[in-house]
């Protein structure tokens, strides 16, 4: 008998949801709105009745259904308990409890971003690798570590959280942590941005960037690519301090594979390449070999990874 398994990449926004083979093959996704009203309290209602009524349209039976698996916003143990989800409203509660319950289905659990990093293993830029970090370089900075092929969720599901390293003892503004000094404040989108912002308060030099009214990390990796010098200085910057991370995480879990994901990746081999190049120079000399790749997925690596968890099931 076919087996088939839904993944659900449940966003502050919108709840992506996708109908797999348990081989991996998506067969088709689709998203509904994410009704944080009332503390989210009718999100998992929403997806059992979406999954439902997929499963009526595409004729699948009950039996058919390996399970669910659910990527969130924030840190969840292993038991499928979220200890909290900011951007949904959501305190702590069971939701793989809550959700098998109103199904009928096995369902797991895991944080947003580790899910995306099971996902780029399974079949995207991590694929054929058993030992991956996943970065996310977007309005933030996320991770996912992946040792032997399981995510390291840890032990109150803050595993992976590479965006809160410290980086710069120094620093004076305030991360979205509360702390200072942290990656994110670096090596995001937000990130280059506010250090471009900083240095150009600063620096006489001509360059293209004083010329943008709305700067974005595109607008600094497009005039580094021109040759822009105070631009490719801001990307040299960025490269160091995660490369420099990276490295830090290395010595920890020496992986085969570091991949890059997220809006900033889109820059591509100008990011790979200073990324690696800082990561090469300080490192621990057994981690130097570690590939880069750029993640492949795009927005649907969360659903993969939903689907991937419910492989050991």
């Amino acid at each position: 008998m076919k087996k088939y398994g839904f993944g659900v990449d449940i966003g502050g926004t919108t709840c992506k949801i996708g109908l797999f083979e348990m081989n991996g093959t998506l067969i088709e996704d689709w998203e509904i709105k994410t009704n944080t009203e009332n503390k989210g309290a009718s999100i998992l209602d929403d997806v059992a009745v979406a999954i439902e009524g997929k499963m009526q349209s595409a004729g699948i039976a009950k039996e058919e259904v390996q399970g669910i698996g659910v990527g969130v916003p924030g840190p969840v143990t292993g038991d499928g308990t979220v200890l909290q989800c900011v951007n949904l409203g959501w305190g702590e509660f069971n939701v793989a409890e809550v959700l098998k319950k109103r199904t009928g289905f096995d369902v797991k659990v895991g944080n947003d971003a580790n899910v995306a990093a099971l996902g780029e293993m399974w079949q995207g830029g991590g694929k054929g690798h058993k030992d991956v970090v996943m970065v996310t370089l977007g309005t933030g900075v996320g991770g996912g570590i992946i040792v032997d092929g399981k995510i390291v969720a840890g032990a109150n599901g803050a595993g992976g959280e590479i965006g809160h390293i410290m980086v710069n003892e120094e620093e004076t503004d305030t991360c979205g942590c509360g702390k200072k000094g942290c990656l994110e404040q670096y090596a995001s989108a937000t990130g280059i941005v506010r250090m471009a912002k900083k240095l150009l308060a600063s620096d006489d030099r001509e360059t293209t960037l004083k010329n943008v009214s709305e700067l974005t990390a595109k607008d600094i990796f497009d005039a580094a690519k021109a040759g822009d010098a105070v631009a490719k200085e801001l990307v040299e910057k960025l490269g160091k301090v995660l490369g420099n991370a990276l490295a830090n995480v290395a010595c920890v879990v020496n992986p085969e594979i570091i991949v890059i994901g997220g809006g900033v990746s889109k820059a591509g081999s100008i990011l790979i390449d200073v990324i690696q190049k800082h990561y090469v120079e300080t490192t621990f000399h057994a981690c130097r070999k570690a590939e880069f790749a750029l993640a492949t997925l795009g927005n649907q690596a969360g659903m993969y990874g939903c689907v991937q968890m419910l492989l050991d099931m």
